[in-house]
């Protein structure tokens, strides 16, 4: 018999047996909101699973077409190329004479100064003269002298030759020994011998008389060309002392709208350097100026400084304008070599090669677990591209070009090169064509 105690109502519930539509419903509905938390458990993290591996196949994916190689590219373009080199020297005049005295004394008056425009033959100074017309008047007296004893000389010749007839005519009508005549004809030869020395004596004086006038005039000391005075070392009242060598008074410049740049050429240049080639250079003074220079000549001797072997190279330079000045320092570009209307591309171009760059491209980008375990390297049969700057005989110098999205390579001739530009010719080679100078990495 059922009894209404709780502790019976269960034990009959938990008891088996079979059960009634009716019971089972009721059961079914006493346990539903505990099934729907069960299940709400077990979809909600399926459902992040199934996003999350969406996202990491989208990422992988992307990441995997990322990795298809983008070029740089450049037209190819026709330009003007030039090679040079750098020296540096100094300016000097063309023409720099240094003006001294061959004699001695003292200076008298200065007329020229520095910076002062002279001409040919221009006095700059004067010595003191009066020592030197002394012995001018001197030498002219002596000249005189001279004469004097040529006219005595001359008078004695007379004297002997009237003598000598006059002892032949006594010899003719025996009145005079022979013995006599002898002498007469002794004293007529000495007669005019001394004519003669008399005559040399006033050679020698006349010639002592030039020599006093042209020093007389060395002591007006002139310009011996046109020009402009550089340095003056000379004042008035100074003595000038000139005994081995003349002292250096002055120094002229010629024309200093004309100059020359000196400049030392290093020995692994100098067989580039030629005459007539251009070059511009600048100076200190003027460091926003550029100036043009022509090369005039190439030493074939050298110089050694330090264990340097440099060359000397004289360069021709136009100063209308007088800013340049004599001793200035330059540095100088020589134009070398030079090209026009050729077809130039960077030296990058040159050393792309797309083998090197897939491969670089491909291992260049590891995850931080791949960058620490060690992986298998993978051989390859394809040869390690070669440098076509450091080897072109050996590689074949060629550029890349894109067509239809991929690299194709043209065989070249490379030219002269800066180190940033070459140049190239050959076939297949036209105004606008796309050439390859990188690789556009992916982004990471």
């Amino acid at each position: 018999m059922a009894s209404n105690e709780p502790g019976t109502a269960v034990a009959a519930a938990a008891s088996p047996g079979p059960m009634s539509p009716a019971d089972l419903a009721a059961a079914v509905a006493a346990r539903g909101p505990s099934r729907r938390r069960t299940l709400l458990w077990v979809a909600v993290p399926l459902a992040l699973a199934l996003v999350l591996g969406g996202g990491i196949w989208w990422w992988l994916s992307a990441r995997a077409g990322s990795r298809v190689p983008a070029y740089a590219t450049e037209g190819l373009r026709r330009g003007a190329l030039s090679l040079g080199i750098t020296a540096t020297g100094n300016l000097v005049p063309t023409t720099e004479v240094t003006v001294g005295s061959e004699l001695s004394g003292t200076t008298l008056e200065v007329y020229a100064d520095i910076n002062d425009r002279v001409t040919l033959g221009q006095p700059l100074a004067k010595l003191d003269t009066s020592k030197l017309a002394q012995q001018t008047e001197s030498s002219r007296a002596a000249v005189k002298s001279a004469q004097a004893r040529v006219a005595l000389a001359e008078a004695t010749v007379k004297e002997s030759a009237a003598t000598l007839v006059r002892e032949r005519e006594l010899l003719r009508i025996g009145v005079s020994p022979t013995n006599d005549l002898e002498a007469a004809v002794a004293t007529s030869e000495r007669a005019r011998a001394d004519v003669l020395s008399a005559k040399a004596q006033v050679g020698e004086a006349e010639a002592q008389v030039r020599i006093n006038e042209n020093d007389l005039s060395k002591a007006v000391i002139k310009s011996p060309i046109d020009g402009i005075v550089l340095t003056r070392s000379i004042e008035p009242g100074q003595t000038v002392a000139a005994s081995f060598t003349a002292p250096q008074l002055f120094i002229i410049a010629e024309k200093l709208e004309h100059m020359k740049l000196e400049v030392s050429v290093a020995e692994a240049d100098i067989g580039r350097v030629t005459r007539g080639q251009r070059a511009t250079f600048t100076v200190d003074a003027w460091p926003e100026r550029s100036y043009t220079a022509l090369v005039s000549r190439v030493s074939f001797g050298s110089v050694v400084k330090d264990n340097v072997v440099t060359y000397l190279a004289e360069l021709e330079v136009n100063n209308d304008d007088l800013s340049l000045r004599p001793g200035m320092t330059a540095t100088a570009d020589i134009r070398v070599a030079e090209r026009t209307n050729v077809f130039l591309v960077s030296a990058t171009a040159l050393r792309f090669d797309p083998a090197s760059t897939n491969a670089v491209a491909g291992g260049a980008k590891k995850s931080f677990v791949q960058s620490l375990i060690p992986m298998p390297t993978r051989n390859s049969s394809r040869p390690a591209p070669v440098d076509p700057d450091a080897n072109p005989e050996a590689a074949g110098v060629r550029v890349w070009v894109l067509r239809n999205g991929r690299p194709e390579a043209i065989p070249v001739k490379a030219g002269l090169s800066d180190g940033r530009r070459t140049e190239v010719s050959g076939e297949g080679l036209s105004e606008g064509l796309l050439v390859i100078t990188r690789v556009i990495a992916p982004p990471a």
